[in-house]
């Protein structure tokens, strides 16, 4: 049997930040580009046999700079949803509530009343995959 191996995205601005980011799209910075592309000798030595990735445009150019060629977008691997918190550090929501805590605590909905995700919803997905 074979090894799993999990990369996370390079750096975006909102990473930097320490922003929350689960449905915004952005981009990587430069040093996300140079974090991803470092990846490449360390993957180019280990077989592959399936890559998959976030839909997410920084997941999907993550994997290309590192290069791994024919990977798959899987919906299920989309970031934890923040809902209300997306775009929002958790410095600033320990301001409203202090000792907050995403796994036991969650995320409250959007201005629109969309729902962030819980950690069971969050892990269902990932059992899916």
């Amino acid at each position: 049997m074979g090894d799993l191996l999990l990369v996370r995205h390079g750096e975006t601005e909102w990473s930097l930040s320490g922003r929350h980011t689960s449905r915004t799209d952005l981009p990587l910075t430069q040093h996300g580009e140079e974090q991803a592309k470092s990846l490449a000798p360390l993957l180019s030595v280990r077989p592959h046999a399936l890559v998959l990735t976030s839909p997410l445009g920084r997941a999907v150019r993550t994997a290309e700079l590192a290069g791994l060629t024919g990977a798959v977008p899987e919906a299920d691997l989309h970031e934890w949803d923040y809902g209300g918190y997306e775009g929002v550090t958790t410095a600033d929501i320990h301001r409203t509530r202090p000792g907050w805590d995403l796994w036991t605590d969650g995320v409250p909905a959007d201005e629109d009343g969309r729902p962030g995700e819980s950690p069971q919803e969050v892990g269902r997905r990932a059992d899916r995959v």
